[in-house]
C-alpha cells in the first residue's frame, strides 16, 4: 500500500517565448506558498531555443497573405516533443487562443483532478494549425478578447487549477459556494464595519438563522445570474428540469 511519498505535485508546464513570465503573479500568496510547499511545480519550456538560425527566428509570414506572423510548426514542435520527453510527458497539452472553447469551471476541476497541465503559449497572429492537429492539443479560451500572447491566458488557468488544489486554499468547503460552482454567480458578500458610509449590512445577515441566510443567499446568487448572465441562467434552468 502506497504512504503518499510517491504521489507527484500536480505540475504546469508552460512552452512559451518569454519564460521569465513563470510563476508571475502564481508565486505570490496562497499559489505561491503553495508552490515553495511542494503541493505543485511549475516549469517553462524556452521555444525560442528550439530555433536552428543564427537570428533565433521561430516565426514567418502566414501562406494565402495577411498581416503579422505566425509561429513555425517545426520549432513548436520540437519544443513540444522536448516537454513530452520530460516533466509534460502525461499532461494534456492546451494551447491558449481566443477561438478555443471557453474555459469552464468544471473543466477547471477536472484539470485539477488530473497531473497537470502543459500549456502552449502563441504570441504573433498564433501557430501553425498543423501542429496543433499533430499533437491533439486542447485549444481554449479564457475570454471573448484578444492578449499580446498567451502567457497572461495561462497563468489564469494555472491560477484557477491551483486553487482547487487540496491544501492550497486551506477550506475546500469555500469552493462549495464560489461562483459558477452550482451555475449560478456568488452571492454579494458583506463583513465589517456594520454601518459604513450610511450603507447598511442586510438585517439577515446579523440574524444568527443559518437556514435563512441560505435561502437568501441562494436567492441573491439566482437574482444576479438572471440578471448578469442569462445565457447562465438559462442553463441553470435546464439542468433544474432535468433533475425533474
Amino acid at each position: 500500500m502506497s504512504d503518499g511519498a510517491d504521489i507527484k505535485p500536480w505540475r504546469a508546464v508552460a512552452l512559451t517565448l518569454f519564460p521569465e513570465m513563470f510563476p508571475g503573479t502564481l508565486g505570490q500568496s496562497l499559489a505561491g506558498q503553495a508552490l515553495e510547499d511542494g503541493l505543485w511545480s511549475m516549469d517553462t519550456v524556452d521555444i525560442r531555443s528550439f530555433a536552428t538560425d543564427k537570428h533565433r527566428t521561430v516565426d514567418d509570414t502566414p501562406f494565402g497573405g495577411g498581416v503579422g506572423m505566425v509561429m513555425r510548426p517545426d520549432i513548436v514542435d520540437r519544443a513540444v516533443c522536448d516537454a513530452k520527453a520530460g516533466s509534460a510527458g502525461d499532461l494534456p497539452l492546451i494551447y491558449m487562443t481566443p477561438r478555443g472553447r471557453p474555459l469552464t469551471q468544471a473543466r477547471v476541476r477536472e484539470l485539477a483532478e488530473g497531473p497537470g497541465v502543459a500549456v502552449l503559449c502563441g504570441r504573433y497572429e498564433g501557430v501553425d494549425q498543423r501542429v496543433l492537429d499533430a499533437h491533439g492539443a486542447e485549444e481554449v479560451s479564457v475570454g471573448d478578447y484578444v492578449l499580446s500572447g498567451g502567457e497572461l491566458a495561462a497563468l489564469i488557468m494555472i491560477d484557477a487549477c491551483v486553487r482547487l488544489i487540496p491544501g492550497v486554499m486551506g477550506s475546500d468547503l469555500s469552493h462549495a459556494e464560489e461562483s459558477f460552482e452550482e451555475g449560478l454567480l456568488e452571492y454579494p458578500l458583506y463583513t465589517r464595519p456594520q454601518d459604513w458610509e450610511g450603507r447598511t449590512v442586510p438585517d439577515i445577515l446579523l440574524s444568527g438563522h443559518h437556514a435563512k441566510i441560505r435561502a437568501w443567499r441562494h436567492e441573491q446568487a439566482e437574482a444576479i445570474t438572471r440578471e448578469r448572465r442569462p445565457d447562465m441562467w438559462e442553463a441553470y434552468e435546464a439542468a433544474k428540469r432535468d433533475e425533474n
